[in-house]
């Protein structure tokens, strides 16, 4: 009778190991936008050039911060290289995954082009045609052998792969910068939003994705570029000097898209969808720089000029001559490590660690359906 009962003990225990089993990831496929963007518009547009890179590669690698993103940490947790950027045709491997990502990029289409507006027009349904092309090729070309098979992705690599998300933040600061109010963004714009990344992630299940790794929007309203864009009254700031209704925005599609992750794990059967949150992250860093070892929070560390250290005429990395000598005017500060934001638009890689230790202990389970 012991006996029974121990091996019955035993096969619990290892049902229950089973059940919560730490997941193993062979490959990354990343959509997004300059959160997450490993390369894809210097490819595509032009280098993101110096003092991008600084801190961690040593010159520029395509990011738009001074070293790693939260992405970039997620690779390396996993045991994974960096991710290449899927349209970057130099030096690039992509035997553990690709990222579609590229900076300016929104979920919805804008009816613009980069140089009219600043955003990308590698769209959320872009990116999808993209990885669908890239899925379907990477196979053909790897059946050659050879050294085709050390740079491309195996079969089962799409099905095992974490599908990662960190895009949205375009599509609301977009519909801003087009005098688009606050209140028509949230019950207009967003739920059409929302509906589009369902699809996209409708359609990558299809293709035999499984496992969906989904960060939220940050709070838009504490990052210079947004809050330098138009006039606004000492009302509309918190009290951290953040603006209140743009966050409030934030928030609204966030809502949103946590409720679309829940549909999306009744719809999807198979599918393990992890909602992360970046937001309070993100927000936490605002409100507390100082007690987590930053200096500056809402002041750029690269930029010029102004009370957020920031010029959308004069950006990071800007240069002028004077006496035949380049000096830069978008200057870095001397501590990238102690700031907040890199740029006025993007987080420095100091704030991309915090950041990825907030949502690190998710990733062991993302495997596993909620």
């Amino acid at each position: 009778m012991k006996s029974i009962i121990s091996s019955l003990f035993a096969l619990s225990l290892l049902s229950l190991s089973s059940a919560h089993a730490q997941c193993h990831f062979p490959a990354i496929f990343n959509f997004g936008d300059s959160n997450s963007d490993t390369g894809g518009l210097s490819a595509a547009f032009g280098q993101a050039g110096p003092p991008h890179g600084s801190s961690f590669f040593g010159s520029p690698a395509g990011r738009y911060c001074d070293g790693r993103l939260v992405v970039d940490f997620i690779a390396e947790s996993l045991g994974l290289p960096y991710l290449s950027a899927f349209l970057d045709s130099v030096g690039s491997n992509f035997s553990h995954g690709a990222n579609f990502a590229t900076a300016g990029s929104p979920i919805r289409a804008l009816n613009s082009t980069l140089r009219q507006s600043g955003f990308s027009p590698f769209s959320l349904d872009i990116q999808f045609v993209q990885f669908s092309n890239f899925h379907n090729r990477s196979q053909t070309v790897r059946s050659r052998g050879g050294v085709y098979t050390t740079m491309l992705p195996e079969a089962d690599s799409f099905s095992q792969a974490l599908y990662t998300f960190d895009i949205g933040q375009n599509d609301l600061t977009a519909g801003y910068f087009a005098n688009k109010t606050v209140e028509q963004l949230g019950t207009v714009d967003v739920p059409e939003i929302i509906s589009q990344f369902m699809s996209a992630v409708t359609n990558i299940y299809a293709q035999g994705g499984r496992y969906f790794w989904i960060h939220n929007t940050g709070p838009i309203g504490c990052l210079a570029y947004v809050i330098e864009w138009f006039p606004l009254k000492a009302s509309d700031f918190d009290s951290h000097g953040c603006v209140s209704p743009l966050n409030h925005l934030a928030q609204q599609f966030n809502d949103a898209l946590k409720q679309a992750v829940i549909e999306l794990r009744t719809a999807l059967s198979e599918a393990a969808i992890t909602y992360v949150d970046v937001y309070s992250a993100k927000h936490e860093l605002f409100v507390h720089a100082q007690g987590h070892g930053f200096k500056r929070s809402l002041v750029s560390c690269c930029g010029h000029g102004g009370k957020y250290n920031y010029n959308k005429n004069i950006g990071c990395g800007k240069k002028v001559t004077v006496k035949g000598k380049e000096i830069y005017i978008g200057k870095p500060c001397d501590e990238p490590g102690k700031a907040v934001i890199w740029d006025g638009v993007h987080f420095t890689q100091a704030a991309n660690k915090f950041i990825f230790d907030k949502i690190a202990t998710g990733l062991s389970m993302a495997c596993h359906r909620q």
